[in-house]
């Protein structure tokens, strides 16, 4: 397979830009799983006391470089992402909190048919085949499938880290962000840091900015392209802005009501007791202290850009 490597960095993005919208548009909205509309208003903490083990997973991917690959026999070079990405888990108990886990891996994502692994001196680049959609830019199929496959990483991390301890069935599982491709997994919650998207009426929407710090809104089903329970949580140290330290909490949609508000319940006694701050991290509150800890060990582990995209380059002489 023969390659070649985009002349521009890939913090600048590519020399053919292009941009997805990432807005969800909602198919369905169901209020009432915990309160009728009308009787919406914060809940407070309800004094149910935090599991013994919380395990936070995360993940972090990094563009190394844009490719053009050119197929084997003859025709218009088509384009391939080369990606660095890592996942891994922090166990947090009474003793403290260690990375348990981390796991780093590199692919060459195309939808090109041609593509094969690419090795260089510092290692090989995994072919992922990402199917073409007529609707979307090609650098952003590639790109969600890069997600895709961090995703998975995150969850078989999550797997290990429950298999090295099998009999803590009440632990609390968090996840960084959505928990699309990940709503399977048992005692799970996704905490989204920033919002892109107004899911409520604007009715409701007025609730979440009464909440004060530790409380959250009743839950509700929200159903884009896939379906859960969601409710949105206000950690505390945030500042006087009516959407400032919000976060949005998901679980299962398989759950039942009062499992899910079970949870909505045990968000609050977790989560805010891991809100950092400003002076600390620039994303304060939402960017929860276990999670900003693993981000830098996994961003870390994912070695030096310039040497790799050297490698890379050694790589299509």
């Amino acid at each position: 397979m023969h390659f070649m490597v985009d002349g521009w960095a890939p913090s600048y993005g590519s020399s053919l830009e292009e941009v997805e919208e990432l807005a969800e548009s909602v198919n369905q909205l169901d209020p009432t799983v915990e309160r009728p509309a009308e009787r919406w208003s914060p809940i407070a903490p309800n004094g149910v006391k935090a599991p013994p083990t919380i395990l936070f997973v995360d993940g972090v991917r990094r563009i190394e470089a844009r490719l053009w690959i050119s197929p084997e026999l003859g025709g218009d070079a088509e384009p391939g992402l080369c990606a660095s990405y890592a996942a891994g888990v922090v166990r947090s108990t009474t003793k403290g909190a260690t990375v348990e886990i981390a796991e780093v891996r590199r692919a060459m994502l195309t939808t090109s048919d041609d593509a094969d692994n690419i090795s260089t001196r510092l290692g090989s680049w995994s072919a992922v085949h990402a199917k073409p959609d007529p609707n979307r830019q090609v650098f952003d199929v590639l790109s969600l499938a890069l997600q895709q496959k961090l995703a998975e990483l995150e969850i078989i991390c999550a797997a290990n880290a429950r298999a090295v301890s099998p009999d803590d069935a009440d632990d609390l599982l968090v996840i960084d962000g959505p928990l699309h491709g990940r709503a399977k997994v048992p005692r799970a919650i996704g905490v989204i840091k920033s919002h892109q998207s107004a899911y409520l009426p604007s009715e409701l929407n007025r609730v979440v900015g009464q909440l004060q710090a530790g409380e959250r809104t009743p839950v509700f089903l929200l159903e884009t392209t896939w379906e859960r329970y969601s409710w949105y949580l206000r950690l505390p140290g945030a500042s006087g802005s009516p959407w400032a330290g919000i976060v949005r909490v998901e679980c299962s949609a398989d759950l039942s009501k009062e499992e899910a508000a079970a949870l909505a319940h045990l968000s609050q006694a977790v989560l805010p007791r891991y809100a950092s701050e400003p002076f600390k991290d620039p994303r304060a509150p939402q960017n929860l202290y276990p999670v900003s800890g693993l981000e830098r060990t996994l961003r870390h582990r994912l070695g030096d850009p310039a040497l790799l995209r050297r490698a890379l380059l050694a790589a299509t002489r």
